[in-house]
């Protein structure tokens, strides 16, 4: 597992990844982004925003980094970085297949990615990732699995991505919608040849949407290591969105709301990998407080009045724009 490595790390931040979804393409559903990035989403004017990121955040102690094929060029950005620093041997560096990037770069594009996991979609981005990545990529996951989902099912998919754990990469699946923790049950049943298809689940978790908690405790125990997205509700933990008692708890802590809003997460015994989603070295540097914030347990109880019923939770995400 190549987790194993952040056992070994004693920085507090180590626990705590950077995601590229907001940084890989011009075009994200994050509140705020307008303001992150500002009206110069070039190619290469997000290339040097993510490398500005990834050399702050592997050096304030980050030792997971997260892509995706439907972020845009965010494998591209990630595999520049790595090729200039091939020294780098502490890190642990994952990415998606499943959803095909389609907007071609641009912020109103129809539909910016179309989700097909199928086989012969696996082994096209497959290699695509690879002639990126190479042997750098430790970790490849099926992207945003629902209990629906062919991914589940699909024997002969199960035959390859065993193959190919076989030869030492880790495969895993991340989760999406209101029954994220039917999905993760699901995924944990795979097997192939009578052992655990998966070893490692992402799936969203956060103050407003706790549902998939009690499985990702299930998973955890079942020895994957869980990795936690959109620990700040896309945007709606931070900023002027940030519900009043977060707010309170962020003043009385000293630290900003999204520090708060990501230790809620942090705390729970079952996070292996919590997800930075920052768009800025400054966002980066004030999520990675959350390492050090301290919630007791009257302000986690007031936190957890903020929970919502998990469909309009993701009927309320479903309706926010593409920035």
């Amino acid at each position: 597992m190549p987790f194993a490595r952040l056992a070994t790390a004693t920085t507090p931040t180590c626990h705590i990844g950077l995601g590229l979804a907001a940084v890989g393409r011009p075009g994200y559903i994050n509140l705020g982004r307008d303001e992150d990035l500002g009206e110069d989403r070039s190619v290469e004017a997000l290339r040097a925003r993510t490398h500005e990121l990834l050399d702050a955040a592997y050096a304030q102690g980050v030792r997971y980094f997260d892509a995706a094929r439907s972020y845009g060029r965010s494998e591209e950005f990630l595999a520049d970085w790595l090729n200039t620093r091939p020294g780098l041997d502490d890190i642990v560096v994952g990415s998606k297949w499943g959803y095909t990037y389609t907007a071609d770069w641009s912020t109103d594009a129809e539909k910016h990615e179309v989700k097909d996991h199928t086989l012969a979609t696996y082994e096209r981005q497959r290699a695509e990732s690879d002639a990126l990545l190479g042997d750098r990529l430790d970790l490849y996951q099926i992207h945003s699995v629902t209990p629906d989902s062919p991914a589940l099912t699909d024997k002969e998919l199960h035959a390859k991505l065993a193959e190919a754990a076989a030869r030492g990469l880790t495969v895993g699946f991340s989760t999406s919608g209101p029954a994220q923790a039917d999905a993760i049950r699901a995924a944990l049943a795979v097997t192939v040849d009578g052992e655990p298809l998966f070893r490692t689940v992402q799936s969203t978790y956060n103050a407003l949407e706790t549902s998939a908690a009690p499985a990702l405790a299930e998973a955890h125990d079942a020895g994957l290591t869980v990795i936690v997205k959109e620990g700040m509700a896309n945007g709606r933990l931070a900023g002027p969105h940030t519900p009043a008692v977060v707010k309170e708890i962020a003043e009385r802590t000293g630290l900003g709301c999204d520090a708060v809003a990501l230790a809620v997460i942090l705390r729970q015994p079952w996070a292996g990998v919590v997800l930075s989603g920052a768009a800025t070295v400054n966002q980066l540097a004030s999520n990675l407080h959350a390492a050090v914030v301290d919630l007791d347990d009257d302000q986690l109880a007031r936190l957890a009045t903020l929970v919502e019923e998990p469909h309009a939770y993701w009927e309320r995400r479903a309706q926010l724009p593409w920035h």
